[in-house]
Order: structure tokens, then C-alpha cells, then sequence
């Protein structure tokens, strides 16, 4: 009695011991270590030529931009040369006081801007649009989306601390219009 008592025991701690390694194992990821949440790939910079960024021409110029929650604020894009797009943002509608100054530049084959530890990098391009991805301690993500000659959006996504997605998107307009 005792032995096929023990023997039931032995049995039932043995499936249970094996449900358990099974699914632990299912819960490990590639490197054995248990996963909390899926990985998120690293984005992966798009290799981008001075030919290539002919394609973003059209957001140089001068721009209003305006959004939810978002008092108007004014930015001028243009090419420095054929591998640096300067970002300057405008004091107001007057455009003539320049408060901040980014560079987006193609070095290596990589168009982006860098700062001490933060940046971003371009992961797409075509002739209406450019993605980037966060570099750092960066967090956005956010694309320039071409509507027309005279407007585009840039819309940033990021996840919160609490792990949410979250968007917002800019509608900018051409100060100056310039014919389709």
C-alpha cells in the first residue's frame, strides 16, 4: 500500500514537474532566459545616398505648424547642402528670430541627427515621406508625411512609462504657398 501510495506520489510530482518544465520552456526566449514581454527589434537605419535625398526636397521652406492642445509654431527646413537639411525653429510668425537649430545630416550612409546621447536615424524614404527611429535615450518615432506642395504632417508615435502607444500628429502649412 505504502509503495503504490509513494509510487502515485512520485507519478503525479513527475507530470507536474514536467507540465511545468514545459511550459517554462515555452515562456524562455532564445537566449534560456525567461521572457517578460516580446523583443523589440532594433530598427534598422535605411542606407541613403545624396541622390536618395533629392526625394525630401519638398519639405524645404518655411511652415506653420499646429496641432491638438498645440498653439501655432513656425520652422524652416532647408537644404544646407546636398547631405545636410537644417531644422530652424522660429520665435514666431515674423520668422525673424531663430530660437533652436537641428541638422539632419547623411554621414556613412545614415541620414539622421545625433546629439549627446539621444538622436534619431532615417529607417524609411521614398518621394512623399521619411521615417525615423529613436537612437539613445530617445524615445519618438515619427515620420514626414507629404499631403500636398503647401502641406505634410508630422506625426511622432511613442510608448508612455506606463507602456501605452501613444500619437500625436502636427499638420503643417507652407507659409509662403508655392504652386503645385
Amino acid at each position: 500500500m505504502y509503495l503504490k501510495f509513494r509510487f502515485r506520489v512520485s507519478a503525479v510530482i513527475l507530470t507536474s514537474s514536467l507540465v511545468l518544465l514545459t511550459v517554462a520552456g515555452c515562456a524562455r526566449n532564445q537566449s534560456g532566459s525567461l521572457a517578460q514581454k516580446p523583443p523589440v527589434p532594433s530598427p534598422s537605419p535605411k542606407p541613403i545616398t545624396t541622390a536618395d535625398l533629392v526625394k525630401l526636397r519638398w519639405i524645404e521652406g518655411s511652415w506653420r505648424g499646429t496641432g491638438d492642445e498645440q498653439p501655432p509654431f513656425y520652422e524652416r527646413y532647408k537644404f544646407e547642402n546636398d547631405s545636410t537639411l537644417v531644422v530652424e525653429t522660429l520665435a514666431d510668425e515674423t520668422m525673424s528670430k531663430v530660437t533652436e537649430v537641428d541638422r539632419f545630416e547623411l554621414k556613412n550612409g545614415q541620414f539622421g541627427k545625433s546629439a549627446t546621447d539621444s538622436g534619431s536615424v532615417a529607417i524609411a524614404l521614398d518621394d512623399n515621406s521619411i521615417t525615423f527611429a529613436p537612437l539613445g535615450k530617445s524615445r519618438n518615432f515619427f515620420r514626414f508625411q507629404r499631403e500636398s506642395a503647401n502641406s505634410w504632417r508630422a506625426i511622432l508615435n511613442w510608448t508612455d512609462k506606463d507602456g501605452a502607444a501613444k500619437e500625436r500628429v502636427y499638420r503643417m502649412e507652407r507659409i509662403t504657398p508655392r504652386n503645385p
